[in-house]
C-alpha cells in the first residue's frame, strides 16, 4: 500500500508539472519573451512638472499653467479656485494651458494634472499658487442700467477709473467685452475717449432686441501695473423706434413711432449766437424738473430759470424742455439760448413719451454736433466708428 501511494504521489506530481510547462502563453511576471515583463521592464513612470510650481505667490493673473511630462503623456489639467470651482481654459499641445478669461487678482488656485507613463500606469499632481493683489486698480462702469428698455439709438457705454492709451490695452479690454443678442447684428467698439469705450450697431438696434454685455475685467492688464478686479454684466431690451427730427428751418419737432408720425410739435430752437446743434443725437436722460443756469454754459447772470419736462440731448446742456415763456415764437422764430422749446403741453407729452436712447436729430441749424458730446455715435460713419476700435473690426453676438 505505501509503494502504490507513492507512485499514485509521484504520477500525479509530473502530470501538473507537465500542464505548467505546456502552457503557449506566458503570465505577469514571466520572464520569456513573449510575456508581459516585469514593471521595470515596462518602462519608468511618468513625471510631471507644474509652473507655478506649489506655494507660487505674485502671479500675475494673466499668466499660463505649463504642465511638463517626462517618460509619459499627459492626459488632463484642471484648474480651480479657492472654493472649488473649476475655472474654464483651453490646454495647448505644448502642456501650456489658459484661462478662457484672466485669473482674479488676490485669488488662490489649484492646479491638478494627470498623465500615463510608459509603464501605462497614471500618475497625478498638483500644484497650488495664488495671484498678486494689484497695485493699482481698474475700476469700471456701464449703460445703460441693467434691465433697462431703451431706444433704438441707446451705445452701451463702459467708463473706465483710469486712462487707457495703448492700443495693445486697449485691444485687450475689447477683446474682453462680449456682446450676446436675441437678434444677430453687426456693431463694434470705438473708442471715445481715454476713459470710454462704447458699443452701436451699425444700424439702429432692432425693436425687440434683447442684449447681455459681460466685460471679463477681473485680471484684465489694462496698462503697467494696473489691473482689473471686477467684471461687470448688463442686460437690456431694445423698446419701440422713436424717432424725432427737429428742423430749425420749419421750426417743427416730427415725432415717429414705428415709422409713423404721431406728433408733430411747434417748437423754437437757438437764436443766432447762440444756435442749437444740428446732428443725430439720443435722450441721455429724463428730469421732470431742473435749474437752467448760463453759467454751466461760461455765461454767469445771463439765465438762471427751473423748467419742466426735461429731456436731455448733450453733455453741454442742450435739452427739449417746456418754455411757456417762448410760445409765442414756437413755431415761426428761433429765440432759445440753444435749447429745443416746446408747450407745456407738448413737452409734457414728449417727455412721457420717450425712452433713453430714442434718436433725436436736429436740422438746418451752422452749428454742428461734437462727437463725444454725450453719447452720440451716430455722429460718425460707420467706417469713422470703426476706426476707433483698437481691433479694427465689427463684431455680432
Amino acid at each position: 500500500m505505501r509503494n502504490g501511494t507513492t507512485i499514485a504521489g509521484a504520477l500525479a506530481a509530473a502530470l501538473l508539472l507537465t500542464a505548467g510547462c505546456t502552457s503557449a502563453t506566458g503570465g505577469i511576471g514571466d520572464p520569456r519573451p513573449g510575456g508581459a515583463g516585469t514593471p521595470a521592464e515596462q518602462g519608468p513612470a511618468a513625471r510631471l512638472s507644474i509652473t507655478p510650481a506649489d506655494g507660487t505667490t505674485k502671479v500675475p493673473p494673466d499668466t499660463g499653467v505649463g504642465v511638463k511630462v517626462a517618460q509619459g503623456k499627459l492626459t488632463g489639467v484642471s484648474v480651480t479656485d479657492a472654493k472649488g470651482r473649476e475655472v474654464r481654459g483651453t490646454l495647448a499641445a505644448d502642456g501650456t494651458w489658459r484661462p478662457r478669461w484672466p485669473l482674479r487678482p488676490s485669488a488662490r488656485y489649484t492646479v491638478s494634472a494627470e498623465a500615463t507613463g510608459t509603464d501605462g500606469r497614471p500618475v497625478t499632481a498638483t500644484a497650488k499658487f495664488a495671484t498678486l493683489k494689484p497695485a493699482r486698480v481698474l475700476e469700471s462702469g456701464m449703460s445703460p442700467l441693467d434691465g433697462e428698455r431703451v431706444g433704438v439709438g441707446m451705445p452701451v457705454q463702459l467708463l473706465l477709473s483710469r486712462p487707457v492709451t495703448a492700443k495693445a490695452d486697449r485691444a485687450r479690454i475689447e477683446r474682453s467685452l462680449v456682446v450676446r443678442m436675441s437678434k444677430p447684428v453687426e456693431g463694434a467698439w470705438s473708442w471715445v475717449s481715454e476713459r470710454e469705450v462704447q458699443f452701436r450697431p451699425r444700424e439702429y438696434w432692432p425693436v425687440g432686441e434683447k442684449v447681455t454685455v459681460v466685460a471679463h475685467l477681473a485680471g484684465l492688464r489694462a496698462g503697467e501695473g494696473v489691473w482689473g478686479t471686477k467684471d461687470r454684466e448688463l442686460s437690456f431690451t431694445v423698446g419701440p423706434s422713436h424717432i424725432t427730427k427737429v428742423s430749425a428751418s420749419t421750426h417743427r419737432a416730427v415725432v415717429r413711432d414705428g415709422g409713423k408720425v404721431v406728433r408733430t410739435i411747434p417748437v423754437s430752437l437757438g437764436k443766432p449766437g447762440d444756435d442749437s446743434y444740428s446732428g443725430v443725437m439720443i435722450a441721455q436722460e429724463k428730469s421732470a424738473t431742473t435749474i437752467m443756469d448760463s453759467a454751466t454754459v461760461g455765461k454767469p447772470g445771463e439765465y438762471r430759470i427751473r423748467t419742466k419736462w426735461n429731456v436731455r440731448m448733450t453733455y453741454s446742456g442742450t435739452f427739449f424742455h417746456a418754455a411757456p415763456w417762448s410760445t409765442g415764437a414756437q413755431g415761426s422764430r428761433n429765440v432759445s439760448h440753444g435749447c429745443v422749446n416746446a408747450s407745456p403741453e407738448d413737452a409734457r407729452w414728449f417727455y412721457e413719451f420717450t425712452q433713453r436712447g430714442d434718436v433725436i436729430e436736429v436740422t438746418g441749424t451752422s452749428r454742428k454736433l461734437r462727437f463725444g458730446n454725450g453719447p452720440t455715435p451716430w455722429a460718425k460713419s460707420w467706417e469713422d466708428w470703426l476706426a476707433g476700435s483698437a481691433l479694427g473690426k465689427p463684431v455680432s453676438g
